[in-house]
């Protein structure tokens, strides 16, 4: 069967295109390859390389593909050399080791075929490819907790004391794995290993440190390290010691918010002791706060004016002024707030100026002092004399001493032998602790002859020993009295002082006449600071407790250990100071514990903490008004004068910084105005400035003047003060000599520690002004003012004329005078009554009207002890100048 020439050839053409592509492509049966994530190029091992041994005929010889089959690979196969069949096996996307680590999927190669078109490709056998995907270090390790707790007794060494974990997010055991810890915080007793336990690298104390912050890292082996630390915090448990816990060690206390609890948290652990009592006792320690701790600092007088005491008082060691220079020469210690302090070194003395010195001791009168004293080594035979009365010359009798001898205080008095000529008791003895224990107390001595009473602190004491002795001869020999020492006049070729006194003493007083009572020596050494306990009424009724008077111990017993608990919590501290000293007070507390059938069981350590007072809001005290007076010579000549001070007003301010800052008014109290003469002292024959006796009254306050000034004094308010002030009177009955006259005022408070400004007042006359007639008091001595003690002038006369003399001669002079006067009156009616004054030309001493004549004579104007039995009243007579006339 023949075919036909149509037929034969395209038959003929295929047979010979299909013998070209003969063979199928040639691939390995495996292969493994490495990608790294996020990378796109897979490294194959063999490469990947397809053989077809058609070649080198075009098309059949050739590699037109590669083909992946199986589990969605995200991998293609890109020929790069159809005629040398290399390959290159690419992601399609970015690889993520943490997704998939390994891909495992078929590959086969493909020619082109037999011709250009493609057609009939041959595919090589199916070869398996793996591909691991390499990992990158991208994730920092991280902790699986966000904060660590843990605890470790004290005084223990552990292996750990707890495991921290961080873990990473990288796929490989290079990235993932964390291969170190480090601990940041540097300077701890602590230290981590590379599994994440932390341990102690020494022992842990609680009273050192309670809790410990510690900041941890990590690492894994490629070295990327956490990116937050994490934070540990490790307690310390206490070994169980008996003792007080919660309390602090310092506590500040705000100058007046009144009582402020001292240990709210405190609590007392036994360990579960079975105790049966608790004892505890607070001590507030407050010795080196002024004299023993914080007390009004005003002036003596002042202290015993608010706390009652009887008028009269000598005060043997004033501060040191122009007109109290006996105690110039002493050592003194201004201490804490202007608390005035004479320290005595065994080297100095004082005598006392003889019109100080109390003339009429009798059967009652009382010394007062506050001493600090302690033993002196090797003087223990010697007598430290704190006051001693004796003879001035010729012989050394000693009539009356107050002396510290081998830590004993002895008070020595020797009677007269015109009162009793028998054998008495003369010396007194003590032998106390205080007495050289170096710390301040307040020592009062009450004579009623012949019993003598001490009080230490306000506690009583009876003399463990009296000694009787013979009365004293009596003589003509003045007496000296002295301070610190005792006067040695005769039996010694040079009179010197002896028996020196080596301590601190302050506040040295003498009352004659009276005793002074329990009352008021309790109030004149009574503290402004001590313990209290808050909420008193809200303790158990098994809560024992009990102060000393001074309020600076405080013992509280009890049998049920919460109870006790609860009564600490309210120990407070107290200041009722207005302006208290500010510093560091410490506190000291004792504690025993019983037990069921013993003594003492439980060792309780004793506490020591601080009381911090902090310094008060400081007053500014203003003195305001007009400081200029223009007056016409009739208002300086009337008998009222002119009140300088009239418009005064006197203010205290003090600025807060606290809360909410601005500056605030303040009241308290001021203890001393001076009203001081600037420029020539004051004539007493021509001008005066007065206080009537009735502006003072009703007031805690007195007042004294001299030709200086004028002071007022004493503790009292503000208000008062000023109403005071502006009831001063200056007056001047020979005005035409005055050109002006300049007055200085200054106030006080705590004795000192705060002071006004200096207020400056001038005076002067208007020179125009009409001639007014004016009557004429011829006063001596006013009775605006009353004789009194100041510490700040004192003014004296030695005089031995008795008191009734001095009246009865200055009576008869006044008569006399007082019907010339009168005479003179009479002649003068009948002259023409209108005739002009000149200025100058007529003495105004020579006025005279028909009004009611006043005479005041004050014997003690200069403060000379006229008379023992009322050694501060004047004597004041009003004479009606019209019935003298006519009679």
């Amino acid at each position: 069967h023949l075919l036909s020439y149509h037929t034969l050839i395209p038959l003929i053409s295929k047979l010979s295109l299909s013998a070209l592509n003969k063979h199928k492509p040639w691939i390995e049966t495996s292969y493994h390859g490495v990608i790294t994530e996020n990378m796109d190029t897979v490294l194959l091992d063999p490469p990947l390389v397809a053989l077809d041994k058609d070649a080198p005929v075009p098309y059949a010889g050739e590699i037109c593909a590669f083909k992946i089959h199986g589990q969605e690979a995200p991998f293609e196969a890109v020929v790069l050399n159809r005629t040398s069949g290399e390959g290159v096996l690419r992601a399609k996307g970015p690889v993520d080791c943490e997704t998939q680590k390994e891909y495992t999927f078929i590959i086969q190669a493909y020619d082109c075929g037999a011709e250009a078109s493609g057609a009939s490709w041959k595919k090589s056998h199916k070869a398996v490819v793996h591909i691991q995907v390499d990992d990158v270090n991208e994730f920092s390790p991280v902790f699986r907790e966000p904060m660590y707790h843990a605890s470790a007794m004290e005084g223990k060494i552990y292996d750990s004391i707890l495991q921290v974990e961080a873990w990473d997010q990288d796929c490989s055991p290079q990235y993932s794995q964390i291969c170190n810890y480090d601990i940041v915080t540097s300077n701890t007793p602590f230290a981590i290993d590379r599994n994440g336990n932390i341990r102690n690298t020494e022992r842990l104390s609680y009273d050192k440190k309670q809790r410990y912050k510690v900041m941890v890292t990590a690492f894994d082996c490629g070295q990327k390290r956490a990116t937050e630390s994490v934070a540990v915090h490790i307690d310390v448990k206490p070994v169980c010691k008996p003792g007080w816990q919660g309390w602090n060690k310092q506590v500040d206390y705000e100058p007046g918010t009144g009582s402020k609890q001292l240990f709210p948290k405190m609590h007392l652990e036994t360990c579960d002791g079975p105790l049966s009592a608790v004892r505890a006792m607070v001590e507030l320690q407050t010795s080196h706060i002024g004299k023993g701790c914080d007390r009004e600092t005003y002036s003596e007088k002042s202290m015993q004016k608010l706390c009652g005491a009887a008028s009269g008082s000598t005060d043997l060691l004033p501060a040191p002024s122009i007109s109290t220079n006996w105690t110039a020469s002493l050592l003194t210690d201004s201490g804490r707030d202007s608390d005035l302090i004479f320290n005595f070194d065994g080297r100095q003395a004082a005598n006392v100026p003889e019109q100080v010195v109390p003339q009429n001791l009798t059967d009652q009168f009382t010394i007062a002092t506050w001493m600090k004293h302690g033993p002196s080594p090797g003087l223990r035979a010697e007598k430290e004399t704190l006051l001693c009365n004796s003879d001035k010359t010729e012989m050394n009798r000693h009539h009356y001493s107050l002396y510290v001898h081998n830590c004993r205080l002895v008070f020595l008095l020797r009677r007269d032998f015109t009162q009793v000529d028998t054998f008495r008791p003369a010396e007194f003895h003590w032998k106390l602790e205080q007495i050289c224990d170096k710390e301040w107390h307040y020592y009062v001595i009450n004579v009623e002859f012949p019993a003598v009473t001490l009080f230490v602190d306000g506690v009583t004491y009876e003399p463990y020993l009296v000694t009787d002795d013979w009365p004293i001869h009596p003589s003509s020999i003045d007496t000296q009295l002295t301070v610190g020492a005792c006067w040695q006049g005769g039996e010694v070729s040079t009179p010197r002082f002896t028996q020196f006194f080596r301590g601190s003493l302050s506040g040295l007083t003498i009352r004659p006449g009276r005793i002074e009572t329990q009352k008021v020596i309790s109030c004149l050494q009574a503290c402004k600071e001590g313990l209290d306990i808050h909420s008193l009424e809200s303790l158990g009724k098994d809560i024992k407790f009990h102060f000393n008077p001074a309020q600076s111990v405080l013992v509280m017993e009890g049998e049920d250990l919460e109870s006790v608990n609860t009564a600490m919590a309210k120990v407070s501290y107290i200041n009722s100071r207005q302006f208290p000293t500010a510093g560091l007070r410490q506190l000291h507390i004792t504690t025993t514990v019983q037990c069921f059938g013993e003594d003492i069981c439980i060792s309780i350590p004793d506490i020591k903490a601080l009381v911090m007072v902090l310094p008060p809001s400081e007053p500014r005290i203003t003195i305001a008004g007009s400081d200029q007076l223009v007056r016409p010579a009739a208002d300086l000549r009337g008998s009222m004068g002119v009140a300088p001070f009239k418009e005064l007003r006197i203010t205290s301010t003090v600025t807060k910084g606290d809360g909410v800052p601005g500056v605030l008014e303040a009241m308290h109290n001021l203890d001393y105005c001076d009203v001081l003469v600037i420029g020539e002292e004051l004539n007493p024959e021509q001008e005066s400035l007065e206080i009537h006796h009735s502006s003072l009254m009703g007031k805690h306050l007195d007042a004294t003047n001299s030709t200086s000034g004028i002071s007022i004094y004493g503790v009292d308010s503000m208000a008062h003060y000023e109403e005071a002030l502006r009831q001063v009177r200056y007056r001047n009955w020979r005005p035409a000599t005055l050109s002006n006259r300049r007055f200085r005022l200054t106030c006080s408070e705590l004795n000192g520690r705060y002071t006004s400004n200096e207020f400056n007042l001038e005076v002067s006359l208007v020179h125009n002004a009409a001639p007014v007639e004016h009557v004429n008091h011829m006063a001596v001595q006013s009775q605006y003012m009353r004789s009194v003690h100041h510490p700040l002038m004192v003014h004296s006369v030695n005089s031995h004329i008795s008191a009734a003399t001095v009246v009865v001669v200055i009576c008869i002079a006044a008569l006399v005078c007082i019907v010339v006067l009168g005479i003179y009156r009479l002649h003068s009616t009948h002259q023409d009554s209108s005739k002009s004054e000149e200025d100058g030309a007529k003495d105004p001493e020579m006025d005279w009207d028909d009004s009611t004549l006043t005479i005041t004579v004050n014997p003690m104007e200069v403060r000379g002890h006229y008379t023992k039995e009322f050694p501060e009243k004047a004597l004041s007579t009003k004479i009606n100048s019209k019935a003298l006339v006519k009679i």
